[in-house]
């Protein structure tokens, strides 16, 4: 289902609600901070950036140490419960984990949120490379024309609403081979379509590639995609051609079929 990145009346923005988010932001993209550096960071005054520290802290969203500012715990538990709300993660978690048992690599399930990718569940297999990677792709959102699950999901969104991702968050280059023409990327959402799978060939990471299969939900809506990654050297010839995106494609459609299941369950 296409969403709007805009409010339905902005006039109904509250301004402190939004600066207050942005705190939250900003503690987390600063891996905490002092008020100095908070309303140096957003341009605000010292005394609006603590109204609002102030607030998060008395209502236990965030902590002080040493005048250090930070996230409290109270987030970990709110991240749970929407990881452990959403379909993805209830229908695809054990699919995800087969998956990666059966590989040995590492496996995702993103889906996407105001024109980003927002990993959902992660699991590694006992020849998964790189620990930090994963790590660093739970920390932020992701751009999505670098990742197989990403184009994944863009070959799905109407031709509309790839153009406003295009337009707000351009086409950054991460590796020498990540798409960064508008024409390259919308010729393999095509191939994509078509072919019913996406190729990460060392998009985002030099030496990593993928393979990611869209899972669609009851409405025929994109719902997210998952993504199987390993370093070049095993993903390579028939295996990456053939037997993993035969693998990739099964589990999203087990993952399809199961949330569509209960959506008809539901309906009865």
């Amino acid at each position: 289902m296409e969403s709007s990145d805009e409010p339905e009346d902005s006039s109904r923005v509250l301004k402190t609600a939004t600066t207050t988010l942005d705190i939250i932001d900003a503690l987390k993209d600063l891996n905490g901070a002092t008020l100095t550096e908070i309303s140096d960071h957003l341009d605000i005054s010292k005394g609006a950036a603590y109204n609002h520290l102030i607030t998060l802290h008395e209502n236990e969203f965030v902590v002080k140490k040493n005048d250090i500012y930070q996230l409290s715990p109270r987030f970990i538990l709110l991240g749970e419960h929407a990881r452990h709300e959403h379909l993805l993660y209830q229908f695809g978690k054990n699919e995800l984990d087969e998956l990666v048992e059966q590989t040995g690599e590492y496996a995702q399930l993103m889906t996407e949120e105001h024109g980003l990718a927002i990993v959902v569940y992660q699991s590694m297999g006992d020849k998964a490379i790189g620990s930090d990677y994963p790590v660093e792709m739970r920390r932020k959102p992701l751009h999505l024309h670098h990742t197989a699950a990403g184009k994944s999901i863009l070959a799905n969104l109407p031709n509309s609403r790839v153009d406003k991702i295009i337009e707000k968050y351009n086409l950054p280059k991460r590796t020498s081979k990540t798409i960064t023409s508008q024409e390259s990327l919308y010729n393999e959402l095509e191939e994509v379509q078509e072919r019913g799978y996406a190729y990460n060939k060392e998009e985002e990471v030099e030496g990593l590639r993928a393979v990611g299969a869209p899972i669609m939900g009851p409405d025929g809506s994109v719902l997210g995609a998952l993504s199987l990654s390993g370093p070049k050297s095993r993903m390579d010839g028939d295996l990456f051609d053939e037997k993993i995106p035969d693998l990739v494609v099964n589990a999203a459609d087990v993952i399809q079929v199961n949330i569509n299941m209960q959506h008809n369950v539901g309906q009865l």
